[in-house]
């Protein structure tokens, strides 16, 4: 498995000024293959190579032709997506960037884990820098060390560098553990528990009230105040994430397996108030998944995922479906046999029952069923089935 350990670098005037010089020929090396790419809609990267390499030797001989071929390799990467998003219909131009952190592979950085400094190609030869290893990072110096991206933050130097380490070997379990995320309760599992923490909305909710009252100044302090803001609003939202992950993770045991729902594209899916959307597309999702995935890499779980349709629907104990069973954001009563729970705690509980289904296991739960056929029992039909409704697409 592969993590990614950020060093704090400590270098002198001279080399600040070489590395800044390197950056900014990187990210020009990187704008100009993308524009090449662009105006000649190709995204392979042997094709840009061949495109746009000798150009770009005569233009920037200064610059390390391996930082050259690795600028260009994340202008393919760039272009890949951007071509994407053109062929979904989606708004997009040429990607451009005017920070694009330098990446650095064995041919053109050494690391001494001994004696703590890193060598790094600039445009002008080497440049050795001193770090300092956190001591969460310890781990690091056991592993491989892969490659490394230079960025420059609040006039300071980060390496962030991929260190690969060998993967637990755990032997796997029948536990399962299902998580339903949401709004209201950042995540209910299974198990009964409820996990995140009541003041986390509290404090979204200043920092929503703070921008709204600076974005109607205008001023220029207003506009700098509004850029630190974002900044503390994207530290917090992250560090609640990793809590939130570690967990999620924490409650399943070595081998076990984690369950959670697919919400890809949930804000196409979902319509509800300006309220709700407005919380809707700040809930960061996928940052949380991207946590889960590898802390439970490195404790020996697996992370599987579901189809999130009519689980908030779908009562856990006799597995009838109907849109009316949840009578409130909190409150599931199931119209069949009237069983009475925690909507979100149901859902967690359907989730982990669906992932059993799906792998033909038996389960002391009782499995979800395929529900009515019509499209009148099922609450809207397709349309239904598709969106997930309001008070469940949560998040913090």
């Amino acid at each position: 498995m592969q993590r990614t350990v950020r060093l704090p670098l400590t270098v002198s005037a001279e080399q600040e000024i070489l590395l800044l010089d390197t950056s900014r020929q990187f990210v020009e090396a990187f704008n100009a293959v993308c524009e090449a790419g662009w105006t000649a809609s190709e995204k392979n990267s042997v094709r840009l190579h061949h495109l746009t390499y000798r150009t770009l030797r005569e233009r920037l001989p200064a610059l390390p032709s391996n930082l050259l071929i690795q600028a260009r390799v994340k202008a393919a990467e760039a272009l890949t997506s951007a071509f994407a998003r053109r062929q979904q219909k989606r708004k997009t131009s040429c990607p451009h960037s005017t920070a694009c952190p330098p990446r650095y592979n064995e041919r053109t950085f050494r690391l001494d884990w001994n004696t703590c400094t890193v060598s790094l190609s600039t445009t002008a030869g080497r440049a050795i820098a001193s770090f300092a290893l956190p001591a969460v990072f310890v781990w690091a110096s056991e592993g491989k060390v892969c490659t490394a991206d230079l960025i420059q933050r609040d006039g300071r130097f980060w390496l962030h560098v991929v260190v690969e380490t060998p993967s637990p070997v755990v032997p796997e379990t029948d536990a399962v553990l299902g998580v339903d995320l949401g709004l209201c309760h950042p995540a209910a599992t299974s198990e009964g528990s409820f996990l995140g923490k009541r003041c986390w909305k509290e404090i979204e909710a200043r920092l929503f009230r703070r921008k709204r009252g600076l974005q109607a100044k205008r001023t220029k302090s207003a506009q700098r105040r509004l850029r630190i803001l974002r900044g503390k609003q994207a530290r917090f939202r992250r560090d609640c994430d990793h809590v939130l992950s570690k967990r999620i993770v924490l409650g399943v045991e070595p081998g076990g397996t984690v369950v959670l729902e697919n919400l890809t594209d949930i804000r196409k899916r979902c319509k509800a108030t300006k309220r709700f959307n407005r919380r809707l597309h700040g809930w960061s999702f996928a940052q949380l998944k991207m946590f889960v995935g590898y802390k439970a890499e490195a404790r020996g779980v697996r992370v599987a995922f579901i189809d999130p349709r009519h689980t908030s629907q779908t009562c856990s104990k006799c597995g009838h479906q109907h849109r009316s069973n949840r009578r409130s954001q909190s409150l599931f009563c199931c119209r069949e046999c009237g069983f009475t729970l925690n909507a979100d705690l149901n859902a967690a509980r359907n989730i982990r029952a669906k992932h059993l289904v799906g792998l033909g296991t038996s389960s002391t739960d009782r499995p979800l069923s395929t529900g009515p056929t019509s499209r009148k029992a099922q609450g809207g039909g397709a349309k239904a089935a598709t969106r997930k409704p309001p008070a469940l697409a949560g998040g913090r």
